[in-house]
């Protein structure tokens, strides 16, 4: 570094960036997305040192990240504060942008707000917690409590050595019954490094799957709304625990080389653009996939904004066809979705004896379609006077969800703050433990086995033993492999 470059760093930030910085804090902590797209935007600019990033990046949380960013930012130099703002904007974060970039006078916000930390998690002891209810468009999530004499009180979310527990959010007044004590399981989300696949695996499978040897092998979108506007969504509590989500995807698609980017707390029109923005990317034509995880409150078909209105998702769907976003066509397109498809929790049934297995009739239909004498259109023609090749309106989409559709039972998703929704922790476990070696169909099969095996226990209410169902649905035309961590040798 130069001693000219020097000197300007020495002077900081302009005051009146340093007082944008500060007017914004908050919000930056809490909704900032710092990955390594943003940090490399910073390294590429000189404003951070590598020793930084590597800093910044080895904290645990999203929000402490953010934190620490946010005190190297104004020390280094004038120029820290736009290339910042340029980082946003490539990273896809417009809506921090806008709030950093917007005068004081339009917002009516001018009193400068000092950076605060993250909070840290007091260390405390085991837990009990509330039980749930079946309240609209709740997913679970964890209250912890400690039991005073004649008194049950609610206390801050401690970070705890065992298993931790679960609820469903409600903000009416609970019952005698509904404020039994219980336990919900919920492992922590596992850190093991997704296992690589072996060259004799690739070569063994190539041929027969889709193509999936890119680098990146795609593009990811993860949509995660945890905080929900009190005004406009009243009935949505917060999500909390979302965040853990969000950040275990982040990590899992980016070890099985992917480009994510991770958007949070956005309204019904903000997702929108943010996936039509996703969907014209024009990177889609050199990649093999795409992943788009969307993380949120829900009913059957469509899931929450910030401002309490709906998202379908057969839009969503719709936005990827192979006539919406061509660059995708015959490429898998994968999409997880974390959210309630409707109102009632599933309390299970019992298992009776009975056969291993039911035999029921194979009931295959075969295409009904048949080719006729056609039209000019059916007919239209390539350059070289071949017949060109039409697709599906809709095909190579598989996607996960964590609850079952409605119809008689309407399944909550179950959510724990501290360690995440149980349909991610069995994704992100099963991801980077079986991907090496089994395509994603079998994949969100052993998800679906692992989630049917989990439940609650809550003795002496009618709760106990809460259950949940995840499925998916496929229209992928050939296995699907990520083969983690092989570049094939040309």
């Amino acid at each position: 570094m130069n001693v000219r470059w020097s000197k300007m760093l020495e002077c900081g930030m302009l005051e009146r960036d340093r007082r944008a910085l500060r007017r914004r804090s908050n919000i930056l902590i809490k909704q900032l997305v710092v990955d390594e797209l943003l940090i490399q935007s910073l390294q590429a600019d000189d404003i951070l040192t590598e020793s930084m990033a590597e800093s910044i990046m080895a904290e645990q949380t999203s929000q402490k990240r953010s934190w620490r960013l946010l005190l190297f930012l104004p020390k280094r130099g004038p120029r820290a504060f736009s290339s910042f703002c340029s980082a946003l904007r490539e990273t896809e974060q417009q809506h921090l942008y806008d709030l950093l970039t917007q005068s004081p006078e339009k917002d009516g916000k001018d009193t400068p707000v000092e950076i605060i930390q993250p909070e840290e998690e007091p260390e405390g002891n085991t837990g009990r917690l509330v039980m749930p209810t079946t309240e609209k468009k709740r997913e679970v999530s964890r209250v912890l409590i400690i039991p005073q004499p004649g008194l049950l009180q609610r206390c801050v979310d401690y970070s705890l050595p065992l298993p931790t527990q679960e609820e469903i959010a409600a903000k009416r007044a609970r019952t005698h019954a509904e404020s039994m004590e219980f336990s919900l399981d919920a492992d922590s989300p596992i850190n093991t490094p997704v296992l690589p696949c072996t060259p004799d695996f690739y070569l063994s499978h190539c041929h027969q799957s889709y193509k999936m040897n890119s680098s990146p092998r795609g593009l990811a979108l993860v949509i995660s709304n945890v905080t929900f506007d009190p005004c406009a969504a009243p009935d949505l509590d917060p999500r909390k625990g979302g965040e853990v989500d969000d950040e275990v995807l982040r990590k899992v698609f980016t070890e099985l080389d992917y480009l994510v980017t991770v958007h949070r707390d956005l309204t019904a029109q903000g997702m929108r653009s943010c996936i039509e923005n996703f969907c014209r990317r024009p990177d889609h034509r050199t990649v093999d996939s795409c992943v788009v995880c969307l993380l949120s409150h829900g009913v059957d078909g469509a899931i929450y904004g910030t401002d309490g209105q709906l998202l379908q998702l057969d839009w969503v769907f719709k936005s990827f066809d192979n006539a919406h976003c061509p660059l995708l066509q015959n490429k898998p397109k994968i999409f997880f979705i974390q959210a309630c498809r409707g109102e009632e929790m599933d309390c299970g049934v019992e298992q009776i004896d009975g056969p291993a297995r039911t035999c029921s009739p194979c009931c295959e239909q075969l295409d009904a379609g048949r080719e006729g004498q056609g039209d000019a259109h059916s007919r239209q023609r390539g350059d070289m006077g071949r017949p060109r090749i039409k697709l599906p309106q809709r095909s190579d989409m598989i996607c996960g969800f964590a609850s079952l559709k409605g119809q008689r039972i309407c399944t909550a998703a179950m959510r724990n703050t501290k360690r995440g929704s149980w349909f991610i922790q069995e994704l992100n476990t099963t991801l980077r433990l079986q991907a090496r070696d089994t395509h994603l169909a079998d994949i969100m099969v052993q998800v679906n086995r692992r989630i049917k095996e989990r439940e609650g226990y809550a003795p002496g209410t009618a709760h106990h033993r809460c259950k949940e169902m995840s499925e998916f649905t496929s229209s992928l035309c050939k296995d699907l492999y990520l083969f983690p961590k092989y570049q094939p040798q040309y």
